[in-house]
């Protein structure tokens, strides 16, 4: 019934009546198997609860994962691990590519002046040279042509060194959504780039030491035993490429993280190895399988732009030049085209390089947020930065929450 005004009465219940009982709540979702065992802070795991500021009319309960820079603040997945590889050439070109362009440039061409003038020396020095010692002037400038290709291949392995520091770098401060210029991104990395040469060095010594072992082993069975040490060095030749390869898989993957740790939490070297050996545990074949599927990825576009050059060269060059005379029209066209397969070479190792550095800077921010909780401890960071409150940097000093690994049951997961 209603009263005058046209409005409901309250019903009417008679005295000791049971109240009419509330609405059933609703249950509470259950956690997301994914992150069973993580982020023991949070009630439902990452992504459960957050209150971050980044999204108007949120309702209460599950709400997305913020994404204030690069990457949303959550476990990643192989999907988001590959787009956010790429993705960091599009956010940050300058400070990305450009630094890839300028180290890989640079490489290349000491590279060739290095290799050129060392090859041309030593050929004039050969015509110059009597009949008398032409072979001592042979040998020893085939063993300066060899070692001056050695150096400049030293130089790259510390460039790239130097290329990954820089690029883990951008990934790590793209996460909480900074976009730093390359001078900035360099003054970061100084102090910590000695650290990183010599963890280049440290790799180059042991392959060297290893290799030439297993070649003096091989040598002496060769020059010592006749054909039964020839079969034996032929046995241990392919024992030992098989076996390296286990152990060069096995070990380039546990260690991938060294240059993160160097570079963001600025750890020494040994605490860097640890560190690394660490984060990978449990983790080995997902970090394995997604760092070799980028690899494959971006070595098949590089192979699918620079083949047809590669096709196209001897094809035009036969065309102007049909008998072989080297004129000048050949020469010029030769000229053309080694520069135009050196200036295509070195854009895509830059952009190889970014893409691959990147992906293990990804792999390292993503193994600290599925066994440390980092990603809680990244958002309450972002959101201390638009207070302007002061907070301790979690992706330099380390989040607080841990908790046990859980495996991946699938690698891509």
């Amino acid at each position: 019934m209603t009263d005058g005004h046209g409005t409901n009465e309250q019903q009417w219940a008679s005295p000791g009546a049971s109240p009419t009982p509330a609405p059933p709540v609703p249950p509470i979702a259950p956690p997301d198997p994914r992150f069973r065992g993580q982020n023991a802070g949070a009630p439902n795991g990452p992504g459960y609860g957050y209150s971050t500021g980044y999204g108007s009319g949120a309702q209460p309960g599950w709400t997305p994962p913020p994404k204030p820079g690069l990457i949303p603040l959550r476990p990643l997945d192989l999907g988001t691990i590959l787009g956010a590889s790429f993705r960091v050439l599009r956010r940050n070109p300058k400070a990305t590519f450009g630094a890839a362009l300028l180290i890989q440039g640079s490489v290349y061409l000491l590279l060739i002046l290095v290799v050129a003038g060392v090859t041309f020396g030593a050929l004039s020095r050969i015509d110059s040279s009597s009949s008398q010692n032409a072979d001592q002037i042979t040998a020893g400038a085939t063993g300066l042509i060899v070692v001056a290709s050695i150096i400049p291949g030293l130089l790259a392995v510390v460039a790239a060194a130097v290329l990954q520091g820089i690029i883990v770098l951008e990934v790590s401060r793209g996460a909480v959504g900074e976009k730093l210029s390359l001078g900035s991104l360099w003054k970061r990395a100084r102090g910590r780039i000695g650290a990183l040469i010599g963890w280049a060095a440290l790799l180059v010594l042991a392959s060297t030491v290893v290799i030439g072992i297993i070649v003096v082993i091989i040598v002496f069975l060769v020059v010592s035993l006749g054909n039964g040490g020839i079969v034996a060095a032929v046995i241990i030749g392919i024992l030992a490429f098989f076996g390296l390869a286990v152990v060069y898989v096995w070990l380039s993957t546990k260690l991938a993280l060294v240059p993160s740790a160097l570079m963001i939490e600025r750890m020494t070297v040994r605490n860097a190895v640890a560190r690394s050996w660490s984060l990978t545990e449990g983790y080995f074949w997902r970090t394995f399988g997604i760092s070799a599927l980028v690899a494959v990825i971006v070595g098949i576009v590089s192979q699918v732009v620079t083949f047809p050059i590669n096709f196209i060269a001897p094809i035009a060059t036969g065309l102007i030049d049909p008998q072989g005379q080297n004129g000048t029209g050949t020469v010029v066209l030769v000229a053309v085209l080694s520069l135009l397969v050196i200036v295509v070479a070195v854009v895509f190792q830059s952009i190889t390089s970014v893409v691959q550095s990147a992906t293990t800077g990804l792999l390292y921010l993503d193994l600290r947020i599925r066994k440390e909780g980092l990603d809680l401890e990244l958002v309450r960071y972002v959101e201390a930065k638009q207070t302007d409150a002061a907070v301790p940097d979690p992706l330099l000093h380390g989040a607080p929450v841990a908790s046990q690994p859980v495996p991946d049951e699938s690698p891509w997961a």
